[in-house]
């Protein structure tokens, strides 16, 4: 019975979000829903005490970025440099590459060490201007997104910075390049079948006279078109871009070396206040981020002045709000899943995950169940591994598994069933589109499925010839 209600929750939760309703308000009727049905007698010290206690903490750590990300996407948008880019990259590749385009600028930043959040607000004017001048339908860019942000720079390819290639080496003693065969191979099979998917897509709606708009539907969150004389070079508009994942590589490596471990002070003078102490490891990645943007929107403001001043106050109004509106309903999210993890059929899903006798396909399946359970890549993987890490590691040390099989197989695992309707990541991109998940999820889903069969075409190709 604890199981079902576990399930229904989340059933509950992926349907709402399907029907277009509001995660902001349903991801707690959902989570409390489970608690009422579990122990009525918690509802209340679970809300206050686990449920909001992990959606702040959510935002007070990721609102900035959210925020930083939006304005810096409409300064791109508002400057001209998205179409400028646009069209210089029609030129380039031609307009029958476009959705092409869109998966190596998103995997960029991504593999730049940009946030996920961020590079859905920065790559949507592009996306957008080069859907429009291709004439691909609308309805297609949150998977084109998704297969560049989502999926291989997220957590396959070696060495990338995106918290789900980090969270293993803490767990098996490894590093961020971990099995770099491995990652290789998975990501060429990610995206070979994932771009090949979205050109089908495509193929069948200029077959069926689809435009930009779709069927004429109404569209909605669009970016407005350049109002300037002339557009900038495609180089001076690309520049904010390189600025941003060049920034926060830097960044990354010399905050924790100006910080020290942590920064410590008095937060008044008046009386005798604890101090407040900030662990700088827990953050640096953030901060990194926050300059990288803050540098980012600064490069746009100088190189077009006139046209962003212009339209500075409404644009940046407009982002402001879309930010709040896509933290909040990822922090929703968060709080969801941390309810969820608490209860007790919660525990019969991690215990009967550990009965699979197969030591990474028991990890493969473990992680992104929970990931899927969650909604959350990270979260999933962390509850997962903090549970099953030492069963994980004794069983592959029986079978003469190393510990860098383990890493890649957990982080690619994370990505792939996490992208279920009431993902946060999913909702944000959807919000920032304009779409909804009845016009754009089932592409969505098309590559969670590709991103899931991936780990497990990785595992076979390790059985088959050892290569790590």
């Amino acid at each position: 019975m604890s199981f079902l209600i576990v399930l229904a929750a989340l059933c509950f939760l992926m349907f709402v979000a399907y029907r277009g309703y509001s995660v902001i308000l349903f991801a707690p009727v959902a989570a409390l829903g489970a608690v009422l049905l579990t122990d009525p007698t918690l509802v209340q010290p679970m809300f206050t005490g686990l449920f909001m206690d992990k959606m702040v903490g959510f935002l007070k750590l990721y609102f900035p970025v959210f925020v930083l990300g939006a304005v810096f996407g409409k300064l791109i948008e508002i400057s001209g440099f998205s179409k400028s880019i646009v069209t210089a990259t029609i030129r380039l590749v031609g307009a029958q590459r476009a959705m092409l385009s869109i998966v190596l600028v998103c995997a960029l930043l991504t593999y730049g060490g940009v946030s996920l959040f961020v590079v859905v607000f920065a790559v949507y004017p592009f996306a957008a201007e080069l859907f429009r001048q291709s004439n691909i339908p609308k309805r297609l860019i949150p998977g084109t997104i998704a297969l560049g942000a989502f999926t291989f720079t997220m957590d396959a390819l070696p060495g990338t910075p995106q918290i789900q290639n980090i969270i293993p080496a803490s767990f098996f003693g490894t590093t961020g390049w971990a099995a770099p065969w491995l990652g290789v191979i998975g990501t060429v099979v990610i995206l070979i079948l994932g771009m090949s998917y979205l050109e089908w897509r495509r193929r069948v709606a200029i077959a069926r006279g689809e435009g930009y708009s779709g069927a004429h539907e109404e569209l909605r969150n669009e970016p407005e078109p350049f109002q300037g004389d002339r557009l900038a070079h495609p180089l001076v508009a690309v520049l904010p871009l390189v600025l941003v994942g060049v920034a926060n590589f830097l960044f990354t490596r010399w905050i924790p070396g100006f910080y020290g471990e942590s920064q410590s002070f008095v937060p008044a003078v008046i009386g005798n206040p604890a101090p407040v102490v900030q662990e700088v490891s827990k953050v640096a990645a953030i901060w990194a981020v926050q300059g990288a943007l803050l540098l980012g929107i600064l490069s746009v403001i100088a190189f077009a002045w006139k046209p962003v001043v212009a339209a500075f106050a409404e644009g940046t109004k407009s982002a402001i709000g879309g930010a709040m509106l896509a933290s909040m309903n990822t922090a929703s999210e968060y709080g969801f899943g941390a309810v969820i993890a608490a209860l007790p059929g919660f525990l019969v899903v991690a215990n009967a995950l550990g009965s699979i006798p197969n030591p990474l396909v028991n990890e493969a399946i473990s992680v992104t169940a929970m990931a899927g359970i969650t909604g959350s890549a990270s979260g999933g993987m962390s509850i997962a591994l903090a549970a099953m890490a030492d069963s994980f590691i004794a069983n592959a040390q029986a079978a003469g598994i190393p510990m860098e099989v383990l890493h890649r197989v957990a982080a690619m695992a994370s990505g792939g069933m996490d992208t279920l309707p009431h993902n946060g990541a999913v909702i944000t991109v959807l919000a920032v589109t304009g779409l909804t998940h009845r016009q754009s999820y089932k592409d969505i889903f098309a590559i969670t499925v590709i991103k899931t069969l991936a780990v497990f075409a990785i595992i076979g190709v390790y059985y088959a010839t050892g290569v790590v």
